[in-house]
């Protein structure tokens, strides 16, 4: 497991590149920190990643607005 004992942060982690990243981490041993503007495809993505047996922390906020990321 190459991310054994690893945390990645994963920015768009819910949908597309950040979401297959994500669970690609997970199944490598991996904890998942995944930010997103949708929480819908945040709760389906921790629910993958366990099913993954991975960790997962989701964080709801627009990267692009700075007040949201402080």
């Amino acid at each position: 497991m190459r991310f054994q004992g690893q945390v990645a942060l994963i920015s768009a982690a819910g949908a597309g590149i950040g979401r297959a990243t994500a669970l690609i981490i997970a199944r490598e041993g991996g904890t998942v920190v995944g930010v997103d503007v949708d929480p819908v495809a945040l709760d389906r993505l921790t629910a993958d990643v366990a099913g993954a047996g991975g960790r997962a922390l989701a964080l709801q906020a627009d990267a692009l607005d700075a007040a949201a990321v402080e």
